[in-house]
């Protein structure tokens, strides 16, 4: 299958000793970008997709067809693998098997699913967590959705900041026995959460959300992390870098004056310039 070289590349990272960062993505310019400085995978978050596709914040709004196309974009801009935040899945457990089934022709290399109520409900204004059951139906849902063996399904929980330590414990252990690739934590605040988690459970970790004193590649590939999330830097510098250049026209700056433009040469790279000037000649009999 086309995409499979890139599931293979997540697994064989999971499946290794070391932990790596991945690069935040969300569109075919910042994937190709996360590709040419050499990051082994890319995290496509749903913030970044609200952002990137709707410009709402990150309250459930962006659509599964939305979120979908804007992998399909990515996959054919670069060859990189990225994880996609599929929250929830998009409704209930059957929702979730076709939320698989589209995030995996769009070509993503893995997706979590959440055990988060998403959206929102009515009158609750902190976050809540669907039932155990219905977690595991969910994950259970999601390999069935699975056409592709090779395509990764981690199991994602925040119980740890909503529902407590133990619960977290509970949920990883019931998301491992459905099946799933891998598990994906956030709201961890101590080494000894973490040490605990890695002592229940047997299967790859993924980290999001974490304090920065922990932030020690060697400690975290110790406890079993093989991918620790840094956030969503580049489209916070991607917004103010737009602010800024907009901003400074407005005021009567002349374009030739403005700083921080990207040159020609990284344009060129980023659009890959040089492979279309190829193909023109050879499809198009352009000279080169």
């Amino acid at each position: 299958m086309a995409f499979r070289k890139r599931r293979e590349a997540l697994r064989s990272i999971l499946a290794g000793s070391t932990c790596i960062r991945p690069g935040s993505v969300y569109d075919a310019i910042s994937i190709r970008v996360a590709e040419d400085l050499g990051f082994e995978v890319g995290m496509f978050g749903g913030s970044v997709a609200s952002l990137a596709v709707l410009g709402d914040p990150d309250i459930a709004l962006i659509t599964l067809t939305e979120l979908a196309e804007q992998m399909r974009r990515m996959s054919r801009a670069a060859a990189l693998p990225v994880m996609v935040d599929a929250d929830h899945g998009y409704g209930n457990a059957l929702n979730v098997r076709r939320t698989v089934q589209e995030l995996e022709t769009a070509g993503a290399a893995g997706l979590t699913i959440e055990d988060t109520l998403l959206p929102q409900a009515f009158g609750q204004a902190k976050t809540q967590l669907i039932s155990l059951e219905e977690g595991v139906g969910k994950m259970k849902a999601a390999l069935d959705g699975r056409g592709d063996p090779s395509l990764v399904i981690m199991a994602r929980t925040g119980a740890a900041s909503v529902s407590g330590f133990e619960d977290a414990i509970g949920r990883a252990r019931a998301y491992e026995a459905a099946g799933v690739d891998a598990l994906f934590f956030t709201g961890m605040k101590t080494h000894a959460e973490l040490e605990a988690i890695g002592a229940a459970t047997t299967l790859p970790i993924v980290l999001g959300g974490f304090p920065e004193e922990m932030i020690d590649l060697d400690y975290l590939a110790s406890q079993r992390v093989r991918i620790a999330l840094q956030g969503h830097a580049p489209i916070a510098a991607a917004t103010l870098a737009v602010y800024e250049t907009l901003k400074a026209l407005r005021d009567g700056q002349s374009p030739k004056n403005l700083k921080g433009l990207a040159s020609s040469d990284l344009t060129g790279r980023v659009t890959r310039d040089a492979d279309m000037k190829v193909r023109a000649a050879e499809f198009l009999g352009l000279k080169r």
